[in-house]
């Protein structure tokens, strides 16, 4: 059985609680899960926000009247968007569940129509994250054939965690892995690796700083990590030290690999330059378990996410949609999914 972060059916939504992993595997209502970082990963928290939202309106929460229900559905999901403004893949979904109300409502149903169709919505959501996070990792496995050396087993670091906890339930993230401690929230010690060791899947753990020693002596065959925001050239944010795994890759002669829902690309910004990059708390870098362990006095910069420039990406970017190399991601997107919407 895949490691789920969210259970849902109509009237439940439970997350499993990331933060008492790997001691404990805990599923509990949603209540402050995405402020409190129970759940990581931007697919999830999305996710987890429209199902929260789709529980309140089967309640009956929402204001009186279209417009005012139309107003709570949009006013909630704009507040969601600001939990994680580095991603885009966010912005895009919850966009368009906002419109999907505005539409119904427009049509002149009523107001139980409205509230029916969000909650049909959100559900839908769930469902076409498991299929597209499904569609990454077959195309991704297809892909990495070319590079298993001698048709043999493919060694792939990673970083973060890019696995089922960080999607609804089939992670985008392929291989053999050595999973980086990613510091300072430790994702990859107690998420990926947890979720790796559920599956069975032979990985290693090492300290971000251990990762050019890996590439150097441990047969490294590809690196490939997930994506928060792409943009029209290829520049991509991620959790900050993905650049750095670009750039030894890159010295190595390592391929370079993004796997990405194509959400996650952004093709009205032009460069990374107007990319939010959010910062985590002082106190994730100057404390451990909450004993100060710095000089006093100094200064912290600790930024969330670090953009990795499109030239690094020297494998390919892994979507559900195909695999395409950066260069080719305007033209490529653009036409797919104008094929897809038959226009």
């Amino acid at each position: 059985m895949t490691l789920e972060a969210i259970r849902y059916s109509r009237g439940s939504l439970q997350i499993l609680d990331q933060l008492l992993l790997p001691q404990q595997s805990h599923y509990e209502a949603v209540g402050s899960a995405i402020h409190a970082m129970k759940v990581w990963g931007t697919p999830a928290i999305t996710l987890v926000g429209c199902l929260s939202l789709a529980m309140e309106l089967q309640t009956g929460t929402g204001g009186l009247g279209l417009a005012a229900l139309v107003a709570f559905v949009r006013d909630k999901l704009s507040f969601l968007v600001t939990t994680q403004p580095t991603a885009v893949n966010m912005a895009h979904p919850t966009r368009d569940l906002a419109d999907a109300a505005a539409r119904s409502a427009r049509e002149g149903t009523t107001e139980e129509a409205v509230r029916e169709r969000v909650i049909r919505c959100a559900k839908d959501m769930l469902e076409k994250d498991l299929r597209d996070n499904w569609s990454i990792g077959d195309l991704g496995a297809h892909h990495l054939d070319q590079v298993a050396p001698n048709g043999g087993k493919v060694t792939v670091p990673t970083h973060c965690n890019t696995n089922a906890l960080a999607t609804a339930g089939y992670g985008t993230d392929l291989g053999h892995a050595f999973c980086t401690k990613t510091w300072p929230y430790n994702q990859g010690a107690r998420l990926m690796v947890f979720e790796l060791a559920y599956e069975q899947i032979p990985a290693t753990l090492i300290a971000d700083s251990m990762v050019a020693a890996a590439m150097a002596h441990r047969g490294v065959s590809a690196v490939i990590v997930g994506a928060d925001h792409m943009v029209a050239n290829g520049n991509t944010a991620n959790k900050v030290g993905t650049y750095q795994l670009a750039i030894v890759a890159k010295h190595h002669g390592i391929p370079f690999y993004m796997a990405a829902l194509s959400s996650s690309c952004d093709l009205c910004l032009e460069t990374s330059k107007e990319i939010i990059i959010e910062e985590h708390p002082s106190q994730k870098l100057t404390d451990v378990n909450g004993v100060w362990i710095a000089a006093p006095g100094i200064g912290v910069w600790n930024p969330a996410f670090d953009v990795t420039p499109h030239n690094l990406i020297t494998g390919s970017i892994i979507t559900e949609l195909e695999v395409f190399a950066p260069e080719e991601l305007r033209a490529a997107l653009t036409t797919t999914i104008s094929s897809k919407d038959g226009t």
